[in-house]
C-alpha cells in the first residue's frame, strides 16, 4: 500500500547533505542514460495555473512526477512516486519543502562542482521560502566564513541574515545595497522574483561562481545581459527545459552574443565530461527545478520514511489493464 507524508515528515526524514548526495546520483545516471526527465508542462486559465513535470528509470528505481497548482498567491504541491519494478504507487508527499530542499541541493551539487575551492565568501539575494535551503547547501559543500544577503525589504533581510547566522554558525550580514553583496564574494545566488534583473555584470570578478535559481519563466529575469555573457562557463540543468523557461538566458541569445552550444547540462559536469578550465574563469550555473531533481529526492524521502516506519497507510484500487 503507499504511505501518504506530510510536510513535517520530509523536513524530518531529508538533511540538506543527502538531497545533495541524491542529486549528484540522479544526474550521473541521467548522463549514463539510465533516467529520463520530462520539462515542465503548464495549463493555465484566468485564474491560476496547473504545472506537472516527470521523470525516473532504472537509474534512481522509481518514477514520479510533481504536479502544483498555483492560484491567487498561493502553491500547493504534490508529488507521486511509483515503483520501477512494479509499478506500484508507494508514496503520496505533500512536496513545498521538498522543493525547497531540491532546489536548494541544485545549487549545492554545482557549485561543489563549479565553484573554487578555497570560496570562503558567499552573496545571496533574495530572503523568500525559498532562500535558507539555498544558503544551506551551499555551506555544506564548501567551508563558507562570511555570507551577505540583500532583500529590497529591510526587516526581512535583517530578520533573515540574523536567523541564518543562528542556524549556520557563520556572521551572515544584511546588506543595505544589492552591489554590496557581491563586494568579495566567491559564490553568488539569485533566489528571488524578480522580473528585472537584481544582479549587475558590472559586480562580477574573475573566479566567482554564479547559482540563479530565482527564475523558471520567459518574462522573467534575475541576471542582466552583461551578467551572462561576462560568463565564461555556463551550466544548466536541462537544456531542452531551459529553450521554454530561461528567462536569464533569452535576452543574450536573441541578439546572439549566446548560443546554446556553449550551454553545458549539469549531468555532463557532474559525469566530468566538462569543467571548469582554470580558476579565473567566471561560472554560472542556471537553475530551472526539474522532475528529476523531485523525484530523485523523493525516493530517499520514501526509502527512510519506510525504514522508520513513518507515513499514513492508504488503500488504493488496481485495475488490470486485460483480463
Amino acid at each position: 500500500m503507499p504511505i501518504l507524508l506530510r510536510e513535517e515528515d520530509v523536513r524530518a526524514l531529508l538533511p540538506i547533505s543527502e538531497a545533495i548526495r541524491a542529486l549528484e546520483q540522479a544526474f550521473r545516471a541521467q548522463a549514463e542514460g539510465q533516467v529520463a526527465n520530462v520539462p515542465r508542462a503548464r495549463v493555465r486559465w484566468p485564474r491560476g495555473a496547473l504545472h506537472v513535470m516527470a521523470a525516473g528509470g532504472a537509474g534512481i528505481g522509481y518514477v514520479g512526477l510533481k504536479a502544483y497548482t498555483t492560484v491567487g498567491g498561493q502553491a500547493r504541491f504534490v508529488v507521486l512516486l511509483f515503483d520501477i519494478e512494479s509499478g506500484a504507487l508507494v508514496a503520496i508527499m505533500e512536496a513545498d519543502m521538498l522543493g525547497r530542499l531540491r532546489t536548494g541541493a541544485a545549487t549545492g551539487l554545482a557549485t561543489r562542482y563549479l565553484a573554487r575551492p578555497d570560496a570562503r565568501i558567499v552573496g545571496m539575494y533574495g530572503t523568500g521560502r525559498q532562500a535558507a535551503t539555498q544558503l544551506m547547501a551551499v555551506c555544506a559543500v564548501r567551508t563558507i566564513e562570511e555570507a551577505r544577503v540583500y532583500s529590497p525589504t529591510r526587516e526581512r533581510r535583517e530578520a533573515f541574515a540574523r536567523r541564518m547566522a543562528e542556524t549556520l554558525g557563520i556572521p551572515v550580514r544584511a546588506a543595505d545595497r544589492p552591489e554590496a553583496v557581491a563586494e568579495g564574494a566567491d559564490i553568488l545566488i539569485t533566489i528571488t522574483s524578480a522580473r528585472e534583473p537584481i544582479l549587475r555584470g558590472a559586480w562580477l570578478r574573475p573566479g566567482m561562481h554564479i547559482n540563479a535559481a530565482g527564475s523558471n519563466a520567459l518574462i522573467r529575469r534575475e541576471l542582466d545581459e552583461e551578467a551572462v555573457t561576462k560568463a565564461d562557463f555556463i551550466v544548466i540543468d536541462a537544456r531542452d527545459q531551459g529553450k521554454i523557461e530561461a528567462g536569464d538566458l533569452l535576452e543574450p541569445l536573441e541578439r546572439g552574443r549566446l548560443q546554446w552550444e556553449r550551454i553545458h547540462e549539469l549531468k555532463d559536469v557532474v559525469a566530468g565530461r566538462v569543467r571548469r578550465a582554470h580558476p579565473d574563469q567566471i561560472t554560472l550555473f542556471k537553475s530551472l527545478g526539474i522532475a528529476l531533481e523531485d523525484v530523485a529526492v523523493a525516493a530517499i524521502v520514501y526509502e527512510r520514511a519506510v525504514a522508520q516506519g513513518i507515513g499514513e497507510s492508504l488503500r488504493l484500487l488496481e485495475v488490470p489493464l486485460a483480463d
